[in-house]
């Protein structure tokens, strides 16, 4: 069967892919979700493992940089819509180096052009949150007195994030001449938990990170905004959460939809898009 949708995920070092495939896996298998498992999945060790530690009352540990692999997840919906999910596990550093280097490694470059939905994570909690046009008046910055030597040049977070973008875009060769309707886009929002807030997700990303929120706006024709707490608490890789370990990861994470609806079923996102469009 052919896939109707390939899903890829993207994100930085720090937003908790991981956590949210290991959680994802573990709906899959106690069959607590939207979505089931139609086939053999590939490359589960980073997840299984990741599992095990929740398993524990446990977080597990961030993957090293230099890490590339592809764990492809063949799931229906309960319309029966088939989709493959290309859960790439990788050092959240390579996203990083991709904008920083300008180079897209061949294992990248094949994902993003074959991807029909892209889901970007985000942890607004970690993201610096520099004063830009788009939060401040021009007359507000005052000019820069030149020093003895030239300070090192760094993209902020947000211009980060939009660089991403563009060039997974240009990768794809999508013409921005009018808004785009695939990839469709979705962006969430993780650790929505630490955030304390009860902002919808799309408004609490404008306020936040607002080029960035009108570079999506001015090129996805309908982009989601959702926030998600894979483990829905802060846990240790050390000291043990006993309630955790007693109750099953399954029954922690939740989303929190674009109306604001709460949902324990971590697996709508993607169910969102494999219904969009069909």
């Amino acid at each position: 069967m052919a896939a109707q949708h390939t899903i890829l995920l993207v994100g930085e070092s720090n937003v908790g892919k991981t956590h949210y495939g290991a959680q994802f896996l573990k709906r899959l298998m106690v069959k607590a979700c939207a979505l089931k498992m139609t086939g053999a999945p590939t490359n589960l060790e980073a997840f299984t493992t990741a599992l095990s530690c929740l398993t524990e009352g446990k977080s597990t540990d961030h993957t090293p940089a230099d890490i590339y692999v592809e764990s492809v997840w063949p799931i229906t919906d309960e319309a029966g819509r088939y989709a493959e999910l290309v859960w790439p596990d990788y050092g959240g550093e390579q996203v990083r180096n991709l904008v920083a280097q300008r180079r897209i490694p061949a294992a990248w470059r094949d994902r993003v052009v074959e991807a029909t939905d892209w889901v970007l994570l985000i942890r607004l909690h970690s993201l610096r949150s520099e004063d830009d046009l788009f939060s401040r008046p021009l007359q507000s910055f005052a000019p820069v007195e030149p020093q003895g030597e030239a300070a090192e040049y760094e993209l902020s977070d947000q211009a980060r994030t939009v660089e991403l973008l563009q060039m997974l875009l240009y990768l794809a060769q999508f013409h921005l001449d009018r808004p785009l309707r695939k990839p469709r886009l979705t962006i969430l929002l993780s650790c929505w938990d630490e955030l304390e807030t009860t902002d919808l997700p799309a408004d609490l990303l404008a306020s936040r990170l607002p080029m960035l929120w009108s570079f999506v706006r001015s090129n996805w024709a309908s982009p989601t905004v959702i926030g998600l707490s894979a483990l829905e608490r802060a846990l240790d890789k050390t000291d043990a959460d006993q309630d955790y370990a007693i109750r099953g990861p399954e029954e922690f994470g939740y989303v929190v939809l674009p109306n604001g609806e709460k949902s324990t079923d971590i697996t709508l996102p993607i169910q969102y898009l494999m219904a969009d469009g069909n």
